[in-house]
C-alpha cells in the first residue's frame, strides 16, 4: 500500500482496499468468519517464497528469507501487543489451542472450566482429556443477555480451583463477543491459568494480550485477519514459559536432544512449534498481520460492525426471519434462520448468485444451538473491505429466494 490511510478520504480508503483485493471483482464475499479473501500483499509474499522455493530448493529458500521469516513474526506479535519471542507459528487455532492444553500435567478430578458457545474442536478436546484422565468440565453460567457471566466463573473457581480455564472470545457460529477481560482478570486475582481461542476475534477487534490478561491465547490467519490458509499462531505469555510449560510432544524444532536421556527447550514460545511448516504461509500471515495494522483494527471493527448491524436490521423484516445474535456487544458475525428454509440450502442458492456465505449446524456448537432451538443457522459475516452496496445485494436475493 503505498497511501497512508489518513492522507485518504474514507471513500478512497475503500477504493483502495477493493483495489488491493482480487477476489472483489469476482465475489460478493461476506464469509469472511470462514475465510477472508487474501489482499494482493498476501498472495504477493506467498507466491514469491513458492516460486523461490521451486527455483533453489526449500531449505534453501527458507535460509535465504530468514530475515523477512523473523519480519513476519514481529509483525504478529505487533498486532496483539506483544513479543516475537511470545509466538509460536502453528497450523491452525486449534493446533494452537492443543499445544497450549498438552503442556497440563493432567490427573484424575482435575477440572476445567470453560463456557457454553465454545467452539466444538475445543469442546471435543475436553470430552477427549475427560475420557482419558477423567478431567472434570465444569461450564460456566450464561448472562441473560448472553455470553459468560463473569461472576459464574468466579464462584466456581472459588468452589473447586480447575487446572485451566478456557474460552472463545467469539464463538464460530455467532456475532456474541464474551467479556474475555472480565473472565482474564478473575483468572489473574485467582492465580488459573487463561487459554483464549481468540480466532474470530484477531483482525476484527483490537487484541492486547496484556489487558487480556491470557497466559495462551490461539489464533488462525485465514479469518478476520485475512491472510492464508493452513497457517495460525500461538501467543504464549512469559509466565508460562518461565513456569517451564512445554507440549506433550516437543520436535527437534521446540527441543534439543542433548544427552541419551535428555533434551533441552527452546527459551521462547518455538518450543511449542514444529520442524515442518510452510515458510511461504508464515511470510503470508506477517504480511496479513502488516496489512491490518496498516488499514487499523478499529477502523476495520468499526465498519464492519456498521454493516453487520444494518443487515440485522433488515433481516429482520424479511417473512419468517430470526435474528440470533445475543451478547451486549455484538461483532460482524450476523447469525439468522428463516422459517421453512434451510441454512445450507441458502448457501447453494446464494452462491449461485456469486454471494458467499456459509452455515453453521448444530455441531459447530451443541448447547448454544439447542438454547437457540435450531439445528443449523445461515452466518453471514461481512469486513471492513465490504460495501453497503453488497449488503442490499444480499438483502435483495434474500428478499427473492424466500
Amino acid at each position: 500500500m503505498n497511501n497512508r490511510p489518513e492522507e485518504l478520504s474514507a471513500e478512497n480508503l475503500l477504493q483502495k482496499w477493493r483495489d488491493d483485493t482480487p477476489g472483489c471483482q469476482h465475489r460478493n464475499h461476506l464469509n469472511n468468519a470462514g475465510a477472508a479473501l487474501m489482499p494482493q500483499p498476501v498472495i504477493d509474499a506467498v507466491h514469491e517464497h513458492l516460486n523461490l522455493e521451486a527455483r533453489i530448493g526449500g531449505y534453501e529458500a527458507a535460509e535465504l528469507e530468514n530475515d523477512r521469516t523473523e519480519k513476519a513474526y514481529r509483525s504478529v506479535a505487533d498486532l496483539i501487543q506483544t513479543q516475537p519471542s511470545n509466538i509460536a507459528m502453528v497450523e491452525n487455532a486449534t493446533v494452537a489451542t492443543s499445544q497450549a492444553l498438552s503442556s497440563f500435567d493432567f490427573q484424575r478430578g482435575d477440572a476445567i472450566l470453560t463456557t457454553n458457545v465454545d467452539y466444538s474442536s475445543n469442546q471435543i478436546m475436553l470430552l477427549s482429556l475427560a475420557k482419558r484422565f477423567g478431567v472434570e468440565i465444569k461450564r460456566a453460567d450464561d448472562l441473560s443477555s448472553g455470553g459468560v457471566d463473569a461472576e459464574s466463573v468466579r464462584k466456581l473457581i472459588r468452589k473447586k480451583r480447575p487446572k485451566l480455564v478456557l474460552m472463545s472470545w467469539i464463538p464460530t457460529n455467532s456475532g456474541l463477543v464474551q467479556d474475555a477481560q472480565a473472565v482474564g482478570e478473575i483468572c489473574r486475582e485467582t492465580e488459573v491459568t487463561f487459554v483464549l481461542d481468540a480466532c474470530q476475534a484477531v483482525g476484527q477487534i483490537p487484541v492486547d494480550v496484556e489487558t487480556l490478561n491470557c497466559d495462551f491465547l490461539a489464533a488462525t490467519a485465514r479469518k478476520f485477519l485475512r491472510g492464508p490458509r493452513g497457517i495460525g499462531f500461538l501467543y504464549v505469555s512469559n509466565r508460562m514459559l518461565e513456569r517451564g510449560m512445554e507440549p506433550l510432544f516437543p520436535d527437534t524444532h521446540g527441543a534439543a536432544w542433548t544427552d541419551p536421556d535428555q533434551y533441552t527447550l527452546e527459551p521462547d514460545a518455538r518450543r511449542f512449534e514444529n520442524w515442518e511448516f510452510s515458510h511461504a504461509l508464515i511470510l503470508g500471515l506477517g504480511a496479513a498481520a502488516e496489512y491490518a495494522m496498516e488499514v487499523g483494527i478499529d477502523v476495520a471493527a468499526n465498519r464492519s460492525f456498521k454493516l453487520a448491524e444494518y443487515m440485522r436490521s433488515k433481516l429482520e423484516d424479511l417473512p419468517g426471519a430470526r435474528i440470533f445474535d445475543r451478547g451486549e456487544n455484538q461483532c460482524a458475525i450476523v447469525s439468522v434462520g428463516f422459517d421453512h428454509h434451510q441454512p445450507e440450502k441458502l448457501v447453494e442458492r446464494l452462491r449461485e448468485e456469486k454471494i458467499n456465505t456459509s452455515a453453521a449446524s448444530r455441531t459447530a456448537g451443541v448447547i448454544d444451538m439447542k438454547s437457540k432451538g435450531v439445528d443449523s443457522i445461515l452466518r453471514i459475516s461481512p469486513h471492513y473491505y465490504n460495501t453497503m452496496d453488497e449488503a442490499d445485494e444480499l438483502l435483495e436475493a434474500l428478499h427473492r429466494i424466500i
